[in-house]
């Protein structure tokens, strides 16, 4: 007992002296403000009608993200093949979204990389202007979009939009090319997820025929399929060809 209460003398010792710190040696906290004023010239309108473009892009971004990169099409697979083997939410979203970005982090790399040295790193050394960094930096997302869309996609966007054939494939607008690239993904995606669901779907219409000529018509197909869809993505080393028929799509 008398070295618990030493201990809580020695406690409220502490916390006295750290409140004398504290109260002597007043430590001012930063203040933000945010607000409208005057602006004195043109130049300071200008700068502010910038950072608010800079903010409504980042609020763009996870769309940018996922729609002018190869995350879609991944996704859509992924999804399918969770979907073919019924393992509900194994492996969780999390897991396949985290998947989803590494595999689009690794089929964008060359991309990046090109957007990075002709773009952002000119531009951060002050050798061109951020108009010159933004048409330097959208060409090679161009170049890979331009080769993964169908050109009857991209007509379409063309003549929705009322704009003279163009000629050559920087003739095209990038708000023409971008919604051409998504349908063209979706399409792709699909008929990825379409092959994959086919053996699963086999297994699926065997198990139920064999159950319903042995008269159980009770016992669900899904709980008989599950363990030999597993098995059989297990045996043929399933997300290896999964990872790499996504990347090699791309190529």
């Amino acid at each position: 007992m008398k070295r618990k209460s030493l201990f809580y003398a020695a406690f409220a010792l502490a916390i006295l002296a750290l409140a004398a710190a504290a109260h002597a040696a007043t430590v001012p906290l930063p203040k933000i403000e945010l607000g409208v004023g005057q602006a004195s010239s043109p130049k300071e309108v200008a700068t502010s009608l910038e950072v608010l473009l800079v903010l409504t892009v980042l609020t763009l971004a996870p769309a940018i993200l996922i729609l002018t990169t190869s995350f879609t099409r991944i996704i859509i697979v992924l999804g399918f093949l969770r979907q073919a083997l019924a393992t509900q939410q194994i492996p969780s979203n999390q897991v396949l979204l985290g998947l989803a970005l590494f595999l689009t982090f690794f089929t964008m790399s060359p991309t990046f990389n090109a957007m990075n040295q002709d773009a952002l790193q000119p531009y951060l050394n002050n050798k061109i202007s951020q108009s010159v960094a933004l048409d330097k930096g959208v060409k090679p997302l161009r170049e890979f979009m331009f080769r993964q869309t169908r050109e009857k996609d991209l007509a379409l966007f063309v003549y929705l939009s009322k704009s003279p054939r163009p000629a050559t494939p920087d003739d095209v607008p990038t708000m023409v090319l971008i919604p051409a690239y998504i349908i063209s993904e979706l399409k792709t995606g699909f008929e990825m997820g379409f092959i994959i669901y086919i053996p699963f779907l086999i297994i699926d219409m065997v198990v139920a025929s064999t159950l319903m000529s042995m008269g159980m018509l009770m016992l669900p197909p899904v709980t008989i399929s599950l363990p030999f869809k597993v098995l059989l993505f297990i045996m043929i080393d399933g997300w290896h060809l999964i990872a790499r028929s996504l990347v090699t799509s791309f190529h």
